[in-house]
């Protein structure tokens, strides 16, 4: 229930607003201190004008994005299962958030709504340069549905540099260098989430991102639990059985409270695999994995792809992957291991260098190509391909000597635009010809495909969407976007691709592209360096 009167933070000033004009509060704490944090909407839309937080995007004519506490939805980004990811930007103070919407229902519970309430009072307690930083959030009520957009709203730290996995090609994976810069970022950052008492259960690839610098953040404490009380050091088992199976640990696939940091220890061990071999090692830690059983045997290590993992890298991911959790190694343990103690090589390189080693795989397979050709040479120089008059300013805050040699950043008939997805292509063929040529073959590949509303992008240009879906090798659900547009070149019209995810294993959807790019309808139509 409401309070008379509440405190509000609105873009760093206090106000005082009465039940007339606020809906809802929350008081986030962390710690001894309590950060109070707008989460209201408002009665009476003529506040709209008098609260800059509550200005609108129009939203293809219908229902309207709100502007959160100064940051405008500019453009979907990504998403998972039940939520939207957005580039925010703040025009007046030139910065760049994400924003992640979760939408509320009339199917909404209040159980929904509670746990979405413990993700948000988790994260924002934590701050540590490997987490994603929770910036604000605002919570738009159902009673406003016919005016904008109802949901929740959480402002998060832009991760410019991208998923971390999307630079990896499949079956090959990083050099043992990247791998140990990027391993030591993540237990440094899951070491300081447990000291906070969290277990984050839900370790995967695409819940790791970079910033601009290149740095890994850790994202979304959905799953997240606390399981020690930070004042009385008491600490908790837990029960919920949780996360994605390729990832979970074995001792949840019974029924016994689990305790909670073995859980994580295991996570980070799957993805340290990850990393080198550039899949997971089975579907799921179970006798119903042919994989997992021959793990448990010991038969698999001088097998491909276990005997190209190095001895010491080997050594820890076997401690780390003891299937008794009572035997698994701790973090403290992994931070002792003689791989981890040696420096990293690629501490002090510059970010070019950094970036260079990261994307090896696919620049060395060839997918890099096929991302990023060489426009100098397909462009006609008159065709208008200048850079879109907004998007300097949008993005400045991602543009960075990592992300630039990541290719992050498309050619396409709106300009030079900011495009974190490296699933991408140019074709010859216009727009209304590729679109049901990449239809038919993704259906072709099994993937589950539905024609979505098309939109018009900044330049006037019409972008075809189409919804796909389906199951990856190991059985994990992958769902997102493929966007084609107009692409002028040399020899008249041709399409700009995209293939932007929204679920899934950002491996798996590499694979995924790659076959796409392969088929016989799309191959021949394929622009490459």
């Amino acid at each position: 229930m409401l309070e008379d009167f509440w405190n509000f933070i609105i873009e760093g000033r206090y106000r005082q607003l009465g039940d007339d004009d606020a809906l809802s509060a929350w008081r986030l704490q962390c710690g001894n201190n309590y950060h109070l944090e707008f989460l209201g909407s408002f009665k009476n839309p003529s506040c709209c004008s008098r609260f800059s937080i509550y200005s609108f995007k129009s939203l293809m004519g219908g229902p309207k994005y709100p502007k959160v506490v100064g940051y405008e939805l500019v453009n979907e980004i990504g998403g998972g299962g039940f939520s939207i990811v957005f580039r925010a930007v703040n025009i007046p103070e030139h910065r760049v958030a994400a924003c992640k919407l979760i939408k509320l229902t009339e199917e909404t519970s209040e159980k929904d709504r509670k746990n979405i309430e413990k993700e948000m009072r988790v994260h924002t307690a934590l701050k540590h340069r490997h987490v994603l930083e929770f910036l604000n959030a605002v919570v738009v009520e159902l009673k406003h549905k016919a005016s904008y957009v109802p949901g929740i709203y959480m402002l998060l730290e832009f991760a410019g540099g991208g998923d971390l996995f999307d630079k990896i090609a499949a079956d090959v994976g990083v050099g043992e260098e990247v791998a140990h810069f990027y391993f030591l970022q993540l237990i440094s950052g899951m070491h300081y989430i447990h000291s906070e008492g969290v277990c984050h259960r839900d370790l995967k690839p695409e819940n790791l991102l970079l910033d601009v610098a290149g740095n890994l953040k850790i994202s979304d404490f959905g799953l997240s639990s606390v399981f020690r009380l930070k004042e009385s050091g008491k600490t908790r088992t837990l029960t919920e059985r949780c996360g994605s199976l390729p990832y979970v640990a074995p001792e949840l696939n019974s029924s016994a409270p689990y305790h909670a940091e073995p859980i994580d220890v295991w996570g980070v061990g799957v993805i340290l695999y990850t990393l080198l071999v550039g899949n997971t090692p089975w579907d799921e830690p179970t006798a119903n994995s042919p994989e997992f059983r021959r793990y448990a045997a010991g038969a698999v290590f001088r097998e491909a792809p276990w005997n190209r993992i190095g001895q010491e890298a080997l050594s820890l991911i076997r401690g780390i992957l003891t299937i008794d959790p009572a035997e698994r190694m701790t973090l403290d343990d992994v931070f002792q291991h003689p791989w981890c103690i040696r420096p990293s090589q690629l501490a002090d390189n510059n970010p070019v260098e950094l970036a260079d080693r990261l994307i090896r795989s696919i620049r060395d397979n060839g997918d890099l190509q096929l991302a990023a050709p060489d426009l100098n040479a397909l462009n006609n120089p008159d065709n208008g391909m200048d850079v879109d008059e907004d998007e300097p300013m949008l993005t400045a805050s991602h543009q960075s000597q990592f992300t630039q040699s990541l290719m992050l950043f498309s050619q396409t008939q709106s300009g030079t635009r900011y495009t974190p997805h490296l699933t991408r292509f140019y074709s010859s063929l216009g727009p209304s010809l590729l679109f049901p040529l990449v239809h038919e073959a993704l259906e072709a590949l099994g993937a589950r495909c539905k024609v979505g509303p098309s939109f018009t992008n900044e330049r006037g240009g019409e972008v075809l969407r189409l919804r796909i879906g389906g199951r990856d090798m190991r059985q994990q659900v992958f769902k997102g976007w493929v966007e084609v547009e107009k692409f002028s070149w040399r020899n008249g019209e041709g399409s700009f691709c995209v293939m932007k995810r929204d679920e899934g294993n950002p491996i798996s959807w590499r694979q995924l592209w790659k076959a796409l790019i392969a088929s016989a309808l799309v191959e021949p139509h394929v622009l490459r360096k």
